[in-house]
């Protein structure tokens, strides 16, 4: 699917009417342009399924150590910073932070990849929840492991700019794939 930025520009211009302001004063003339430019940019991983955005970042490369299968070794990559959208209201989640972590299942994906996954899993129309669970079925697409977790936090702004107006509220989710959901020594290893 490809983002229409001409709609959008017809759209944004229609906003902006339906607000009581004029599109064609000088602060607004080119503000449905810019909006379309910064809509393909921040929801550009709509225009991808989460096989081919595994597909995009598919770059393993194949493990000499020695992984048993009731191995503990873990890969976690903390602190990912993030931004979305959501979809109930096109409002900004912000200051969000996922970390990644899986047990490596005879290759192991380059660290770069995946922070560049979770970042355009990350640039869509959702909800938190679906950004965990979307980054933890690319990651087992890409790593072959089914053990994959996936913790974010972050802010709302359809829950701190407006609405209840709790400027503090954080939100949580902790999104759970193979050994990871019944091993609390695993997930305890999650948390620092």
């Amino acid at each position: 699917m490809a983002i229409d930025t001409n709609a959008i520009k017809e759209y944004i211009r229609g906003i902006l009417i339906a607000l009581g302001d004029d599109p064609d004063r000088e602060g607004l003339k080119d503000t449905p342009d810019r909006v379309a430019r910064m809509y393909s940019e921040v929801f550009e991983g709509m225009n991808y399924t989460n096989e081919e955005i595994a597909q995009m970042f598919d770059k393993t490369f194949e493990d000499e150590m020695d992984f048993a299968s009731d191995s503990k070794d873990l890969v976690i990559v903390r602190d990912i910073q993030l931004f979305s959208y959501c979809e109930h209201h096109i409002a900004l989640m912000y200051d969000m932070t996922a970390t990644v972590a899986y047990m490596p299942n005879g290759k192991v994906i380059g660290l770069s990849k995946i922070a560049r996954i979770a970042d355009m899993v990350s640039k869509r129309l959702q909800l938190q929840e679906r950004i965990g669970s979307d980054i933890a079925q690319i990651m087992q697409i890409v790593t072959g492991s089914e053990d994959v977790a996936v913790l974010i936090e972050g802010s709302h702004s359809c829950m701190t700019a407006r609405g209840i107006r709790q400027a503090n509220a954080r939100t949580t989710t902790t999104t759970l794939r193979g050994r990871f959901r019944t091993d609390s020594d695993l997930q305890m290893r999650l948390y620092r």
